[in-house]
């Protein structure tokens, strides 16, 4: 079975499923979170939501990915990496905007909706597992979808610290927070993507440097 190829489709049809399931939760999250964001002017939902709207690109991109040679899906990504990495900048540019300006987050709104987040981000979770020893694209994104559920939490958390300590400090800081963990996850995939990158690299030049000592051989 395995000589036919079959057991490589299987597998490839299996990521294609789970990220195209990825692709539509977060997809969809994004446009539920940002609009409600906004209107609670809550950084660490706005922060969340882009979030959201970043994961559902790279696993767009790692769709892509799927089925083709390693310097293909490690080149997926890097390119997910560094899209986080603009990501997270733009987000802590949006926190010193409104650390200038007044905003005053409403906390029912971050618990709630933060809430809902934390559930569609768990079953993503859950959807992925089995793949998170996969290739590079895979291991990315049981990377994002693991940050999403902490990055949820923290919302969660922030909304409730507002509502306590009727300060809008906490959802700042748990914006700020937000970001600092997307670009610590782009530095982790930048890192392993680079990493394969290598490896592929040098994997290929020994097999065509082992191809010309046969056909120089064979003469």
């Amino acid at each position: 079975m395995s000589g036919c190829g079959c057991e490589v489709e299987l597998k490839d049809d299996q990521q294609k499923t789970v990220l195209y399931w990825l692709l539509a939760i977060n997809a969809t999250m994004f446009v539920f979170e940002i609009g409600l964001g906004w209107l609670s002017e809550s950084t660490a939902l706005i922060a969340d939501s882009l979030d959201m709207l970043a994961d559902a690109i790279v696993y767009a991109i790692a769709l892509y990915a799927v089925g083709k040679s390693i310097e293909h899906k490690a080149n997926a990504a890097l390119v997910s990496g560094y899209f986080q990495l603009g990501l997270g900048v733009l987000i802590l540019l949006d926190i010193a905007r409104r650390l200038v300006g007044e905003s005053e987050p409403h906390s029912w709104f971050m618990i709630g909706v933060g809430s809902v987040a934390l559930i569609a981000n768990v079953i993503c979770l859950m959807l992925i597992r089995k793949h998170n020893n996969d290739e590079v694209h895979m291991r990315a994104s049981w990377i994002f979808s693991t940050n999403d559920v902490i990055a949820n939490l923290g919302v969660v958390f922030a909304g409730i610290l507002v509502m306590v300590l009727e300060q809008r400090w906490p959802d700042i800081v748990i914006g700020s927070i937000i970001s600092m963990l997307i670009l610590r996850v782009a530095y982790m995939i930048l890192t392993d993507a680079k990493r394969e990158l290598v490896s592929a690299q040098y994997t290929s030049e020994v097999s065509d440097k082992n191809k010309q000592s046969t056909c120089c051989n064979s003469k």
